[in-house]
Order: C-alpha cells, then structure tokens, then sequence
C-alpha cells in the first residue's frame, strides 16, 4: 500500500485567457475546478496506474466538501480528516501568456486533528510507503515530516520499517535527511537552493545530489524538466533518462506524476532503471496533457522504451 499525505490540499481554480493585465478587468476563455495537492496528485496517478494507494490529509468547510466531491468522482481512494474551522484554500492557475500561480494559505490544523491523523498512519504495515509531499502549513510544527517519520522508524535499528519518500523543499527536505528516507524527489532548482547554486549541466546534479547522501538520503530522483531527470541510488549506480518531446500543455502536477510512474514500476519489478523510465513516461504524459495523465497516455510513452 502507498499513503500520500497531502497537510494542505487546495481546490484549484484552473483559468485560460488569451492575455492578462494586471489593473484591468480580465475574461477567462475558459475554467474549471480540480482537486489539488501534491500528495493527492501521486495517489491520483497510482490508482490510475493500479497500484494500492489511500490519499490522506486535512478538508475544511465547503471548499474541502467540492475537493472530497472532486476527489470521489475520480475514483481515488481517499480517507481525508475534516477540520472543524476553515476552509480548505483556493489556488488559481492562470494560463495565459504565461503559467502563473496564486496559492492560498488554508484551513489550521488542531491537535485533535493531528491525533486523528496518527491513528490512520498507525494502520500502516511493514513494507508500506508513505509519501509526504507538499509544503507545510504554519499551523503544524516545521518538523512534522520529521515527527512521522520518527514514529515510524523501528526503534532498535534505526532503519524504517515503512518506505518514506519526501518530496519538498528547503529546510523541510534538508531536516528529513536525517531520518534516511528511501528516495526524495527535488528538481534542479530546489536542489540547487539547498546550497545556493544554480545547476544547469548533469554533472553538477549529481555532485549536490551525492552530497544529500551525505546527509542522509538513499535515493536521489531529480527532475530536470525538458531535460528529463538524473537519478543517484544508495548503492552508487547513476542513471539519467531524457524527457520525451511534446508540447508542453500543464507543468502543475508533472513532477507528481513521475513520482507515482516511478512507485508503480519500483514496487512491481523492484528495477530502479524501470522505474525511472516509467517516471519519465508518467510525468511527460501529464506535461503533455491539460490535466493529470491516464493510463493509457502513459503507457503509450513508456512502450517507446520497449521499441
């Protein structure tokens, strides 16, 4: 079974326009609503893919009713807890002459809530994984990744007894190395921050990504956009696969889907090669598509492989 955990989903508003102006009154060609989180993304794409996977976080008021609407229509698995205050946030994904986002900030989430959470993931058994993705919200403490993932850790060895795969940024990445999760996910950039440097070429890639290692990380999948992604594994194996060539239609929620392209292979084949080409295939297709990729979309990416 795969968990994903999203602390801070959003119902988010998609708008397309031909151009936009700031100080003027501007019309949307066209809108929709989708249900939005980066944990919720990787279950989205694991069922769709076949795999195990409950979507786990917090919903509030009657945004949180629209995303459980959302979320139900589309056939993920989901188990979220209601908050009693709040709503859940609103995030605007403009398109016009550009992708342009405005996230909202979200319901708080109480202790009750917290303890509520803790008895879901207690359900976890050996062997399962947990991806905690997404940023935190400022009414938890900065280290609750750390917190979960120190619960779930068997005490005598040190080593987790669940698979943890984190994929976040900044201060929040760097602390859970140290809890040694199975694989992180950044992309060049929020690698690069980590050290205060800009990454352009494989090489310096691999150097930061090693240096992760250092500090606790397994495996290392960084995503590269149009260049694809580099992935540095615990045993000193690097593999690096490009992206496939398209047109770009939706970056929102790629990054997401190749994570769960690389889950569904790993946890079938247990081949981190295979799984890194599913990955690609997985968040190309979405890339390429005005909302999370299907099935079948991605297949048809990943047979090129097998070709």
């Amino acid at each position: 079974m795969v968990y994903t955990l999203t602390l801070n989903p959003a119902l988010d508003y998609w708008v397309q326009m031909q151009n936009f102006r700031t100080g003027q009154i501007n019309r949307t060609a066209c809108e929709h609503l989708e249900a939005g989180g980066k944990g919720l993304n990787v279950s989205t794409v694991l069922h769709r893919l076949g795999i195990e996977t409950t979507a786990l976080g917090f919903l509030a008021g009657f945004t949180g009713m629209m995303v459980s609407a959302l979320i139900q229509a589309s056939g993920t698995p989901q188990d979220f807890i209601l908050l009693r205050e709040g709503n859940t946030r609103i995030n605007i994904k403009l398109h016009a002459q550009e992708e342009t986002e405005i996230n909202g900030i979200g319901a708080p989430i109480d202790e009750e809530a917290m303890q509520a959470l803790y008895q879901k993931l207690d359900a976890m058994q050996d062997g399962d994984y947990l991806v905690l993705a997404g940023s935190v919200p400022e009414s938890v403490p900065a280290d609750i990744y750390c917190q979960i993932m120190e619960r779930y850790q068997t005490q005598e060895s040190g080593n987790s007894r669940i698979h943890f795969i984190v994929d976040t940024s900044g201060d929040v990445l760097k602390q859970s190395l140290a809890y040694h999760p199975f694989l992180i996910k950044p992309n060049h950039h929020e690698l690069g921050d980590l050290f205060g440097v800009k990454l352009h070429k494989t090489a310096e890639v691999v150097k930061y990504a090693q240096k992760l290692q250092d500090w606790g990380a397994r495996n290392i999948l960084v995503s590269m956009a149009e260049k694809g992604a580099v992935l540095v594994c615990e045993d000193g194996e690097i593999y690096q696969q490009r992206a496939f060539r398209g047109e770009l239609k939706n970056s929102v929620g790629a990054g997401d889907s190749m994570l769960a392209g690389f889950l569904t292979a790993y946890i079938r084949t247990g081949s981190l090669t295979q799984a890194l080409n599913l990955g690609i295939a997985s968040g190309c297709a979405s890339a390429f598509s005005e909302t999370l990729a299907t099935k079948k979309e991605i297949l048809g990416l990943y047979k090129k492989f097998l070709e």
